[in-house]
């Protein structure tokens, strides 16, 4: 069987766009959860009740990511991870379609949050699949030594599927009260089965991982991969949980949790936050491929070390020019704390790639991200909204609480790097 050959530029191509369009899926989600899902579905006397339902069901699709990593990591090790990624695509796309045409509890009543739940776990699967596999994709496909720089593309896809759902929802937000609430939040749901074509036009033009292709044709796949990885690897696998931590929470905290925190607890305009965050993606976009272009050239691991040790210190000097509520202070202040995330999360995603061997990569990569995607990502929010509702009027308890979310992946990044190096050490002896 012949190797394909390798696609670096159309592969990170597809890594972006691919995961662009999940990223869309999933952020329009969280808008909405912030925004309408509370009230629409959740109705309560309580405010506070009923944005902390919305989130609950924010954080289901969390929980159910490592699930996808487990399911979609197997078939990527067995199978390929071309065919994989295609799935998880179509899954994403239906699952978000679907949300766009559900009724809401007034209509249907206590159905409609549980059909809410359960495409929103059908969202969680896909997107605990997609990660692994685009960020694979690219990286496996990348010239040597620059497995960094183009497994960046396939986190590039983030900022962008966020500045794609903000537009979004900045055209309909632009409707009066009872039209945004009875139609106008679906449009950006239904608007997906656009972006699913487009997305997998261009999925289907990628050749198979180069490195997977060469592990399949000397069949020496395993047939448990995960099950292999939490056998043989799982202190670097723990590790790597911890390392992603401030890529996945921060990016929750500051495009989720911020948009209840300045509409709700400092009456901040709708409309205003959305537009600050529109420009503070635009920010983000621009600096990933600059952070793992210079992350190529300072070593992925000192610069990791670098933008953890920033991200502890960013949350403070954000809550002070946010709590100013004007929109130029609003988007410094958000920026400061993206600016080190996004610096962390372009980068990340290929330095934990190279921790674990091709034959079990996507599925130790995916469960990693995942698991933390669970607890970090999924409960972010709700932690946040616990601790301004908790402390109503005081940011130091969640300036420090960021501050912890960048610590412990500070930590795991130095872990990991020890290990690399004694690893590394008998090759150079």
């Amino acid at each position: 069987m012949s190797q394909p050959a390798p696609q670096p530029v159309r592969a990170a191509t597809a890594a972006f766009i691919g995961t662009m369009i999940e990223w869309y899926d999933f952020y329009i989600y969280a808008t909405a959860a912030a925004l309408v899902f509370g009230t629409l579905f959740f109705p309560s006397q309580s405010q506070f009740l009923s944005t902390m339902a919305a989130f609950g069901t924010f954080a289901v699709g969390f929980f159910a990511r490592p699930l996808g990593g487990l399911i979609f990591g197997h078939l990527g090790d067995r199978i390929g991870r071309k065919k994989a990624l295609l799935v998880t695509l179509v899954m994403m796309g239906v699952a978000t379609v679907c949300i766009g045409l559900l009724p809401t509890y007034g209509q249907i009543g206590l159905l409609a949050p549980v059909l809410l739940v359960a495409l929103r776990i059908v969202q969680g699967i896909a997107v605990g699949g997609e990660w692994g596999g685009a960020v694979l994709m690219a990286g496996e496909h990348a010239p040597s030594g620059r497995r960094t720089f183009f497994a960046s593309f396939a986190q590039l896809g983030s900022p962008a599927g966020l500045i794609l759902s903000l537009l979004a929802f900045k055209a309909v937000t632009s409707l009066d009260g009872a039209a945004f609430l009875d139609w106008g939040w679906r449009l950006p749901f239904l608007a997906s089965s656009a972006l699913l074509l487009v997305g997998l036009a261009i999925r289907l033009g990628v050749n198979e991982s180069p490195e997977f292709a060469r592990v399949k044709q000397q069949a020496r796949q395993h047939k448990l991969p995960a099950l292999e990885v939490l056998r043989n690897a799982w202190r670097p696998l723990l590790l790597c949980i911890g390392a992603n931590t401030i890529g996945i929470a921060g990016v929750y905290f500051t495009n989720t949790f911020m948009i209840s925190y300045t509409t709700q607890n400092l009456a901040i305009d709708r409309a205003l936050i959305l537009d600050c965050l529109f420009y503070v993606a635009v920010i983000q976009l621009c600096v990933q491929p600059l952070a793992a272009r210079l992350a190529e050239v300072m070593g992925a691991a000192r610069f990791l070390k670098l933008a953890a040790l920033l991200a502890v210190a960013s949350p403070y000097p954000m809550f002070l020019l946010v709590s100013q509520g004007h929109a130029l202070a609003i988007i410094l202040g958000i920026a400061t704390a993206v600016v080190c995330m996004a610096s962390f999360y372009s980068v990340i995603a290929g330095f934990v790639s190279e921790v674990f061997d091709t034959r079990v990569r996507y599925s130790a990569i995916s469960i990693a991200y995942q698991v933390c995607g669970a607890i970090a990502g999924g409960l972010t929010p709700l932690v946040g909204t616990w601790l301004a509702h908790r402390f109503d009027g005081q940011w130091l308890p969640l300036a420090l609480f960021y501050s912890l979310l960048a610590g412990l992946s500070l930590l795991c990044i130095v872990g990991l790097d020890r290990r690399l190096r004694v690893r590394a050490a008998p090759a150079t002896a």
